[in-house]
């Protein structure tokens, strides 16, 4: 988030924390990208704050998401129960709510654990009802992205292409395997797992989306993935090339805040440029 924004973001969500009955005098910084994260304290709530105009509709479905996820056995973090599970809307931010798990960086996660912890998260998405994009409808968006120089104006023409036909052919090989679809994370990546005591819990459902299984295992580190034999690995690979394209593309818009900027960037687009076979976002 732009620096002169973070004061306004905090105060926004220390006012709504107050509006509902939380106490709220600090506020502790956790993260700080395109979203600011943060603990409010002492009511210990974890606060996680947008620019309105990015962000609404993609919390709006990250607080449906896991409000009905919480309704079944699934590893969720869980909103705030102290508070209506909503979006909240303040000093032009959106703001949700959500339960502060004290982390457990002592205990590393086990490949096994991680795939035990995603089959569990897909089992749980399987028995909710709820609309969702489509996985290539964010393809489609960020091969719009690629293509308008007003949002990409630093992307180099030869970078340009690389991610266009990139994203063009793999969307057209993914479409012709016809597989099987249904409620996915859509970024299951490891920085998306709380380590807890409670063990591990998925973040962030802002980009759930429709579509194959190996979609979501594209995300994942490459040990993961393999811990399901019976998902097509040829599919993930394609998959996974998707994923560098959309994040490199994603790295390059003009209006991106995430802390690794260009670097990431570019390295994406290294990574891309040298598969197949492509490596995992972790390893990037």
């Amino acid at each position: 988030m732009q620096a002169s924004e973070v004061s306004r973001a905090v105060a926004a969500a220390m006012s709504i924390a107050s509006a509902v009955g939380l106490k709220s005098t600090d506020a502790i910084v956790l993260n700080d990208s395109n979203r600011l994260v943060l603990r409010l304290m002492p009511c210990d709530v974890v606060a996680r704050v947008a620019p309105l105009a990015y962000q609404a509709s993609g919390q709006q479905l990250e607080v449906e998401v896991a409000r009905r996820l919480a309704e079944t056995d699934s590893p969720v973090a869980a909103l705030d129960p102290r508070v209506e599970p909503r979006v909240y809307v303040r000093d032009g931010f959106v703001i949700d709510m959500w339960t502060y798990y004290e982390p457990v960086p002592s205990r590393a996660l086990s490949p096994a654990e991680y795939a035990q912890a995603l089959e569990r998260l897909h089992a749980g998405m399987r028995q909710i009802d709820i609309t969702t994009p489509h996985f290539m409808d964010r393809v489609a968006d960020t091969q719009q992205d690629v293509a308008n120089r007003d949002i990409t104006p630093e992307l180099a023409d030869a970078d340009r292409e690389l991610l266009a036909s990139t994203l063009r052919s793999l969307r057209r090989s993914i479409v012709d395997r016809g597989a099987a679809e249904q409620l996915l994370h859509g970024e299951p990546h490891p920085w998306n797992v709380l380590s807890t005591k409670n063990g591990p819990l998925f973040i962030d459902f802002e980009n759930a989306v429709r579509g194959p299984v190996e979609y979501d295992l594209a995300w994942v580190p490459e040990e993961v993935s393999e811990h399901f034999p019976d998902a097509d690995q040829e599919l993930v690979g394609n998959c996974r090339g998707l994923m560098l394209a959309i994040v490199a593309a994603c790295r390059w818009r003009r209006d991106d805040q995430h802390p690794s900027g260009r670097r990431s960037g570019a390295e994406f687009l290294r990574a891309l440029r040298e598969g197949p076979p492509w490596p995992s976002v972790d390893a990037v």
